[in-house]
């Protein structure tokens, strides 16, 4: 199971950093640095990243969580991803929810088990070379913006796709459902008083906050779900799903959750961001819709969230 990855433990008790090495080692992982606390590990990630950091939840100064926090910004900065595995006595599905509602890749009880602790690691370590390969896609789509521009199926200032790109997308991906089952969902995403920003600060502050944005959406879903910029200030997304019985809506409050969670860093300071959200979801065996009327009806969604104020999600 052994990988070539690059591992950070970090846990104030010098006796579980040792044993949790040992495991590691023991299952064939060479690359394996410690860390007694959550200032010692952000040091080591600006001086070399990693593609798993293994951590303690309970922790003195800062806890797991605020670590997972501390990261994420980092690794937003970098432009990169590390994948973050909580350990904690803590138990119980509320313990596990919190865990991955505030960002963290995966999570363990103690006693950790050899294994199992082997096993998720590897599974994190996919999860962030995945995650890497996409951002070096797009760093390689955004350095071609000339060629990109030509072929109209990307957005320069972001580097996802268009509206164009997005069309196209949601015709294949209907057509999918359609023969082979399954579902999707469609989603508009509009920064709320996006305005504002651009007022207040400038244009270039407003395109810095579209790019980062443009960052978080792609990070708050899956590989291969699909984020497009619609227009000026507004986003797409599609996402897949092969049973619709196992799709949970909860993913919208996520995706809201993933902008709003830190302020987006611009030149002059940092500007805190929301956004509404409209979506619409078809399932194999509904009357089939065509591009034009499932676009339409989450725009029209959309409107509705923003009647109800900031920040609101309608799904229709």
């Amino acid at each position: 199971m052994s990988e070539d990855l690059s591992i950070v433990i970090v846990d104030d008790m010098q006796f579980s950093r040792a044993v949790l090495k040992s495991a590691l080692r023991r299952s064939g992982y060479e690359d394996v640095r410690l860390a007694a606390s959550a200032t010692e590990t952000l040091k080591m990630l600006r001086e070399r990243g990693a593609d798993v950091v293994v951590a303690d939840w309970v922790m003195p100064e800062m806890n797991g969580l605020e670590l997972t926090d501390a990261i994420r910004a980092m690794d937003e900065e970098k432009s990169r991803y590390t994948s973050v595995i909580l350990f904690t006595a803590r138990e119980g599905e509320d313990a596990m929810l919190e865990a991955f509602h505030r960002g963290v890749d995966d999570y363990l009880t103690k006693p950790v088990n050899d294994k199992e602790l082997a096993a998720r690691v590897y599974a994190a370590g996919r999860i962030a070379s995945l995650q890497n390969e996409l951002l070096q896609t797009t760093s390689a789509l955004q350095a071609l913006n000339s060629n990109l521009e030509s072929l109209n199926a990307v957005d320069v200032l972001t580097g996802v796709g268009n509206r164009r790109y997005l069309a196209r997308q949601l015709d294949a991906q209907l057509l999918h459902v359609h023969s082979r089952g399954g579902g999707l969902c469609y989603a508009v995403v509009d920064i709320d008083n996006f305005q504002r920003i651009n007022r207040q600060y400038s244009y270039d502050a407003g395109d810095e906050v579209l790019r980062a944005l443009a960052r978080r959406l792609r990070r708050a879903v899956r590989p291969l779900d699909i984020v497009g910029r619609l227009e000026a200030d507004t986003f797409g997304i599609i996402l897949r799903y092969d049973n619709p019985a196992q799709f949970r809506t909860g993913i919208f409050d996520r995706i809201q959750e993933a902008v709003r969670s830190r302020p987006f860093r611009i030149d002059d300071g940092e500007v805190e961001v929301d956004v509404s959200l409209g979506a619409v979801c078809f399932n194999s065996g509904d009357e089939l819709l065509t591009v034009p009327e499932l676009m339409e009806q989450a725009e029209r969604n959309l409107e509705r969230a923003r009647v109800r104020g900031v920040g609101q999600v309608e799904i229709g």
